[in-house]
């Protein structure tokens, strides 16, 4: 049975007359009784008796009359929550990112997007790297922020935000007066490290030629944990500069950029490319391109994406 055999039928019903209900349904009266007999078929019961000229309803048929208008009354009530939710777009975002992205980017992001969006509920997935991507491949996020490059086929990838990878050093140590560091300069240093993630990879390849020569002292997972280590002089270690940029302004820690070419990283807003976008998620899109920079506004990038 399908809704349209319904509001035949309960046209019947509510007309008491097959050919009055053929008119009201702009149809002919044999397709009209074809399809109260397939609905007779699927129920197995007959639905209507004739009482001479007119027609009534069986037991079955006034069972089934009730159920028919609450099925018709629900589509109703769907179709005007769908069309409301476009009017005033509600539900929830799950984003996933990393405790850096989460702590720099993000509150702006988000403060700009609740007041386009107050009904939409926002949820933080506080992940880290090839995580932030197996949750929006496994439809677990929305969204993920993560650097770039991301290589699955199954996402699209729009670039938001480019950020310098620095080292950071207490104030007063020598390497303040450099421009840059190469990393035979880092011998000898006590280096705090990120345990794992594309900055990582990218900085051992960095320090490849001297990895036999240079002192690891910590592996943290936490951006936070590592300029706290730094002020507190127990090493050295890199971050992105949008993420030490408080820091460096109030003296508390020095910024310096690796040489002899500064290593720059890449952030990308991923999300499935299979994957219906309501207007709420098409919003974060806009706001996610327009405040990615720390509030520095700048045109939404719709159609920029890579693989």
């Amino acid at each position: 049975m399908d809704l349209d055999q319904l509001h035949t039928f309960l046209e019947i019903v509510r007309l008491k007359s097959f050919s009055k209900a053929a008119q009201s349904c702009f149809r002919t009266q044999p397709a009209v009784s074809a399809q109260v007999r397939q609905l007779e078929q699927d129920l197995g019961a007959p639905l209507f008796e004739r009482l001479g000229t007119k027609i009534a309803l069986t037991p079955a048929g006034r069972i089934f009359a009730d159920y028919a208008e609450q099925i018709l009354e629900l589509r109703k009530r769907a179709q005007d929550t769908i069309s409301e939710l476009e009017r005033t777009p509600r539900g929830e975002l799950v984003i996933a990112a990393n405790e850096a992205t989460c702590i720099y980017v993000l509150p702006r992001v988000f403060y700009e997007y609740k007041k386009l969006f107050p009904n939409v509920e926002i949820v933080v997935d506080r992940s880290y790297g090839a995580r932030v991507v197996e949750a929006v491949v496994d439809n677990q996020a929305d969204f993920g922020l993560t650097q770039l490059p991301v290589k699955e086929k199954r996402l699209q990838v729009v670039k938001i935000h480019s950020d310098e990878i620095k080292l950071i050093v207490p104030p007063g140590h020598p390497f303040t007066r450099k421009k840059e560091v190469l990393a035979t300069e880092l011998i000898g240093e006590p280096l705090l490290l990120p345990k794992t993630g594309t900055t990582r990879n990218r900085l051992s390849a960095w320090l490849e030629a001297v990895e036999d020569e240079i002192s690891v002292s910590m592996e943290l997972d936490s951006t936070e944990m590592i300029k706290r280590f730094v002020m507190a002089g127990l090493g050295v270690s890199f971050v992105a500069a949008t993420h030490c940029m408080e820091e460096v302004g109030a003296g508390k820690l020095a910024a310096i950029s690796l040489g002899p070419d500064p290593i720059v990283r890449q952030v990308g807003l991923i999300y499935r490319r299979d994957k219906a976008l309501s207007k709420a998620a098409l919003g974060f899109i806009e706001v996610v391109s327009e405040y990615a920079l720390g509030g520095e506004r700048r045109p939404a990038a719709s159609g920029d994406g890579t693989t």
